[in-house]
């Protein structure tokens, strides 16, 4: 079996960037034989206790924070792929900022992070829809809100640049199916600071639509698209990738009743190999595999140590991936045959462990005087800044964009917005008229749809009801925009 994906994929544990790279059996190295990997061996006891599980996160945030580097970064040769540290130690309930190198506060994690997702030149030259997404959701767990990590940088306007007009719910190219799902998870699961959905629930069904169309005949999805192809369709499906598609299913809303979340928890439990707990993935046994499936489980408040995902041997996901732990030291192999831990292992194993799916609330941090959230709160006056918005007509599919706008002050406006969409917007076409034209007054009309009688336009900012629309509504920076016409 190749462990090849298409350009734009990206691993589940390994590469950790949803980069441009190929899949070697979700780690280093080349796929293993199934049967290889059974013979390994098996965990000392049952079902994980309480106490192993706090021990076992104690040992790997310490084994997470060894893996910091001296400048305060999680950077790797390569790229950022170690930023996934970012959700497991929030996991485990440990705060980005209260993680320094030697105690130096001044590079601690969330600040340097900060500043790497700040950099003009990141992610890089030629950025993809996940890259954007990981950070999404990466920053949310260092407790940097997405939405404002700098006047620059709206990583949720960055996530919606990458809708698809002819494909609507689809984020990045539809046969890098992957980019769909951590859209989904990046916009569902990354609330405000307050804890409100952000996004209109309207843009998310969209893409619930679209993964629902994606889930493969025995109950799991793949990396890529399946929707429409009976040959896809009927493939076998992939452990991790089943794993995050129904997070993205369950931090958007959808209930873990509904009939796609348990034929994905079905799939997930007819792979569990008796004698260890393991998922037995595509790739073979491995950690990686076992804590996006965790994490997957997790997200949609499912046991993975219930009687559902407890074998005949009585073992489960968690005793698999704690007998994977190296302890004291903390950090868990690849595959229980290897000597040694790496970090995406690591990383992945910690936040199923510890309760989390792909990403998790921040911590109160125990550094004197550091906030739980940080965030730029004002534009900046003749900066260009970009907001994220979503217009909805009421019928047919919505126009999603970012728009970039530069400001004249602190604050700016609704018509302001507007105007700037007309002119540009990623992707093109997302205003395509708005009346009035200019002043502070009330809008009366948005791409040809105009206010008749009880139906209007409405507007709400960062999940917050909606009112009536004006070109003088106040917009902040960070601001998320949803436009939406009707009663």
């Amino acid at each position: 079996m190749s462990g090849t994906l298409p350009s734009g994929t990206f691993s589940s544990g390994p590469l950790a960037r949803f980069g441009r790279r190929s899949r070697r059996t979700v780690a280093l190295g080349l796929p293993l034989a199934v049967g290889a990997l059974l013979l390994a061996s098996t965990p000392s006891e049952a079902t994980s206790s309480p106490a192993q599980i706090a021990t076992s996160k104690t040992n790997g945030v310490n084994y997470l924070k060894s893996l910091q580097a001296a400048d305060g970064s999680y950077v790797t040769p390569g790229g950022l792929s170690n930023e996934w540290a970012f959700s497991a130690l929030a996991a485990a309930g440990t705060a980005a900022v209260d993680v320094t190198p030697g105690g130096d506060v001044t590079k601690n994690a969330r600040t340097v992070y900060r500043n790497q997702l700040s950099a003009p030149s990141w992610p890089s030259a030629s950025p993809v829809a996940t890259d954007y997404q990981r950070a999404t959701l990466n920053a949310n767990a260092a407790g940097i809100d997405p939405a404002r990590v700098a006047v620059g940088r709206n990583l949720i306007a960055d996530v919606v640049s990458y809708w698809q007009t002819a494909a609507p719910g689809y984020y990045g190219p539809p046969a890098n199916f992957n980019g769909t799902v951590f859209g989904l998870l990046a916009l569902g699961g990354s609330k405000t600071q307050a804890g409100v959905q952000r996004v209109p629930q309207s843009l998310l069904n969209a893409s619930i639509a679209v993964v629902r169309a994606n889930e493969h005949n025995d109950g799991g999805w793949n990396f890529s698209q399946a929707a429409g192809n009976p040959t896809q369709l009927a493939a076998t499906s992939d452990i991790d990738m089943t794993g995050a598609a129904i997070a993205s299913l369950c931090v958007s809303g959808v209930a873990n009743t509904d009939a796609a979340v348990v034929a994905g928890k079905n799939f997930l439990k007819s792979k569990l190999v008796n004698t260890t707990g393991a998922f037995n993935a595509m790739f073979g046994v491995n950690t990686d595999s076992n804590g996006w499936a965790v994490s997957g489980l997790n997200a949609c408040g499912f046991n993975a140590q219930g009687a559902d995902f407890t074998t005949a041997a009585g073992k489960t996901p968690i005793d698999f991936l704690l007998a994977n732990q190296f302890n004291p030291g903390g950090g868990f192999k690849y595959q229980p045959s290897d000597t040694s831990p790496t970090a995406y292992s690591s990383i992945d194993a910690l936040r199923g462990v510890a309760g989390a799916g792909f990403t998790a609330v921040p911590p109160t941090p125990v550094t004197v005087g550091a906030p739980k959230w940080v965030g730029t709160s004002a534009f900046t006056s003749g900066t260009a800044s970009k907001l994220a918005l979503i217009v909805d007509t009421g019928a047919g599919a919505l126009k999603v964009c970012s728009v970039t706008i530069t400001p004249t002050g602190t604050t700016s406006n609704l018509g302001a917005v507007l105007d700037a969409a007309l002119a540009s917007s990623t992707p093109s076409g997302c205003v395509t008229s708005r009346t009035p034209t200019s002043g502070t007054g009330t809008v009366t009309e948005v791409n040809g749809v105009t206010n008749a009688g009880a139906n209007t336009w409405k507007v709400s900012i960062d999940g917050a009801t909606a009112a009536g629309a004006t070109r003088g509504t106040v917009v902040n920076v960070g601001d998320t925009i949803s436009l939406r016409y009707g009663v």
